[in-house]
């Protein structure tokens, strides 16, 4: 299938290398010309302006969105919109509040142009682990598009099966239908608020494992532990292994001081919504919101839990916070 890529940044880049390699055609943009010409000799059809693109591709055509949520989301999708006929389909795959792409699926909508929102998780990884797809949309139009989630998403990654799960649809190969619009979004957000707690959860453990040792603690009871090795062990056989764990290890591994990170730990929104349709449902959710303001608080006071969140941050994301003394 054929496919235009608005943003060619850490994600949108490998999106389209990975849909190349399986056998789909792009028609690529970006506001840097750079990372443009660098596909291009990869072998994506290179556009020097949105109109471009458009005029390039065949009906009906897909424009996917991989752009920083919000206003550079909205006004994408208006530009985009206004170029695009009847039947062409535009795909947020970015961050987008659900909330948005429930409005923007019935303003297109009336336009006859169909607006699909795609969750990503996959970082900095995508290109050979593949993408997780959560996708919200008119299901015709999903199920037309599968190819292109198909070939995203990672597959036979060698995952053991669920027991007790019956076998068939897709979620085993990483993609999944979620519902109507907003719904692929809704369960990304979700998604990265239980990412926040996660990673708070490891940060908490790491920072009272660094401090085993203090003077102030009973002499039998002090421990100058190994971080990069306990990371290690962890990652063999205990019940905490993960691919954040993974990412902890390689950073310990790398720098067990991790004097590189200040601790200052930025939080990109959807811990926020996350939390604010938590409270729409009456829903109690105390570690997500707790982790959301543990990242409030390491912009005033850094403890080395939070270097460790940066360190898993820059490890799946490329998220560079502001650095030690800066």
């Amino acid at each position: 299938m054929q496919i235009g890529m608005v943003g060619l940044g850490r994600m949108g880049a490998n999106m389209v290398r990975r849909l190349m390699r399986g056998g789909h055609t792009a028609v690529v943009f970006d506001l840097s010309a750079d990372r443009v010409r660098e596909l291009e000799r990869e072998g994506a059809v290179p556009a020097v302006a949105i109109e471009d693109l458009i005029r390039a591709m065949a009906r009906p055509r897909t424009v996917w969105l991989m752009v920083p949520a919000g206003a550079p989301t909205e006004q994408m999708v208006s530009k985009v919109a206004a170029l695009l006929s009847p039947g062409d389909v535009i795909i947020d795959g970015g961050n987008s509040h659900f909330k948005d792409d429930v409005r923007r699926a019935s303003a297109l909508r009336a336009k006859q142009i169909q607006y699909v929102d795609v969750g990503t998780s996959g970082g900095l990884w995508g290109l050979d682990r593949g993408d997780s797809l959560m996708i919200g949309g008119p299901r015709d139009v999903v199920d037309r598009l599968d190819p292109i989630f198909k070939t995203l998403a990672p597959g036979d990654d060698g995952t053991a099966p669920t027991p007790g799960r019956a076998a068939g649809g897709t979620a085993p190969q990483g993609y999944l239908y979620c519902g109507p619009a907003g719904a692929g979004h809704f369960v990304k957000m979700v998604h990265n608020g239980i990412e926040y707690g996660l990673m708070q959860a490891y940060a908490e453990g790491f920072d009272i494992l660094r401090h085993a040792g203090r003077e102030h603690l009973p002499e039998g009871q002090r421990y100058d532990l190994n971080l990069p090795d306990i990371a290690e062990v962890w990652r063999h056989g205990s019940v905490v292994g993960s691919w954040l764990l993974d990412l902890t290890a390689t950073a310990l591994a790398e720098d067990p001081q991790l004097a590189q990170f200040s601790g200052f730990v930025q939080d990109s929104g959807e811990g926020r919504w996350t939390i604010e349709a938590a409270m729409d449902e009456a829903v109690p959710v105390e570690v997500l919101s707790s982790a959301l303001f543990a990242r409030f608080r390491s912009r005033q006071d850094h403890t080395f839990a939070e270097k460790v969140l940066s360190a898993m941050r820059y490890k799946f994301g490329g998220h560079v916070e502001r650095p030690a003394g800066g």
